[in-house]
Order: structure tokens, then C-alpha cells, then sequence
């Protein structure tokens, strides 16, 4: 995340609360625990944000937009750079908004699909289903994310910080680049699916 002084009130208050809501959830962190995060009186956050409703609403448009930034910076340059300690902390706050099965956590999965559909269209993938293929694919990679306290215990480092992190999407990189069927095998699962659809 941005560091120094030169950050707005607004910036600080947004960037302590993607942090707080990261690491306790939204119901266990406070406006007043935010604030001081911040730096800022309570009222000043609240003048801001109104309430932490909105300031959560925030935080919601912030995280997305930055992480869809992100992510198309890596598309277009087609290599992984250094790992951005912002993008962990916004990955950590949006897996955190989808754990507490809120309705901002659905809309930003929504449109996480819709950003892997367009991503699919761009690419030479098939699919008779684009939907399904972007919907899947993409719980399939928040998976690990969710599951991060358990693989923390089976990898013996934590899975949300480096170097767990960069073992973890690594470990996914090598799973992504080879097929995990043969062409053959493929085929006969896709009928026997189609003869259930049929029956």
C-alpha cells in the first residue's frame, strides 16, 4: 500500500481500513481502531465516509479497481514483475469481503467473472460454456486464498506472505501449464456429462 505522509486523510483512512478489514473482518474492526489506524479522529472519518458502511463501499470500489489494475498490467506485459505488498493486502481484503458472504463480496465476484469472460474472449481457449469456464476457473484460484490458514499448516509457512506466497502460486503456475488429462480422457468425461444432461 502507499506509504508517507503526503497521503490525503481519505487515502489513509481507506488504506488503514482495507488493512484492518483484511486482517479481523469488517464486524470486528472499528471506526475508532480505523480511525486510529489513520491517524484521524473518528469524526474525521466519518465527515469522509459517513458511516463504515460507506467507507466498506469504498474500500470495495479502491480494492477491485487496483486489483483489476494490477492483474491487466501483468496480462499486458505477459511476466510477473516483483510482487506488490499492495496487491496482497487488497487480495487478502477482497477473499476476506467474499469469506463474510456479503452482498458487496457477491457483486465483486460477479464482476471478476465478467473481467475473466472478456479475458477468455481475447484468448485461444474454447469453451461452450464461457460463463461456467470464467466462474470456475476463477473460485478454483480463490481457493487458495481462502484456504490459506490450511495451507499454511501443510507447506509449514504462511500462505499469504512471502515466501509461502511465491511457493504457492508456483506450485499453481506448474498446475496451470500442463494438462492434468489426455485429450482421450477429456472427451469421454465431457460425453459421460452430456448423457446425464440427456437422461
Amino acid at each position: 500500500m502507499s506509504s508517507g505522509s503526503d497521503l490525503t486523510a481519505r487515502a489513509r483512512i481507506r488504506e488503514a481500513a482495507i488493512a484492518l478489514f483484511a486482517e479481523r473482518g469488517v464486524a470486528s474492526a472499528s471506526i475508532r481502531d480505523i480511525a486510529q489506524a489513520a491517524g484521524v479522529s473518528s469524526g474525521l472519518l466519518r465527515h469522509h465516509f459517513g458511516s463504515k458502511e460507506g467507507l466498506r463501499d469504498a474500500c470495495d470500489e479502491w480494492a477491485m479497481s487496483r486489483v483489476v489494475q494490477i492483474q491487466m498490467r501483468f496480462t499486458e506485459l505477459g511476466t510477473f514483475g516483483p510482487v506488490d505488498p499492495e496487491f496482497l493486502v487488497l487480495q487478502r481484503y477482497l477473499v476476506r469481503s467474499l469469506m463474510d458472504g456479503s452482498p458487496r463480496g457477491m457483486a465483486m465476484f460477479t464482476q471478476a467473472v465478467e473481467h475473466g469472460e472478456q479475458w477468455l474472449a481475447g484468448t485461444s481457449l474454447q469453451s461452450a460454456d464461457p460463463r461456467a469456464f470464467a466462474a470456475v476457473l476463477g473460485a478454483m484460484k480463490l481457493g487458495m486464498f481462502v484456504m490459506r490458514d490450511q495451507l499454511t499448516a501443510v507447506l509449514g509457512e504462511d500462505a499469504g506472505e512471502l515466501p509461502g506466497y511465491l511457493r504457492m502460486i508456483r506450485a499453481s503456475v506448474e498446475i496451470f501449464t500442463q494438462p492434468l488429462l489426455t485429450r482421450e480422457q477429456a472427451d469421454q468425461a465431457l460425453k459421460a456429462l452430456d448423457r446425464l444432461v440427456d437422461s
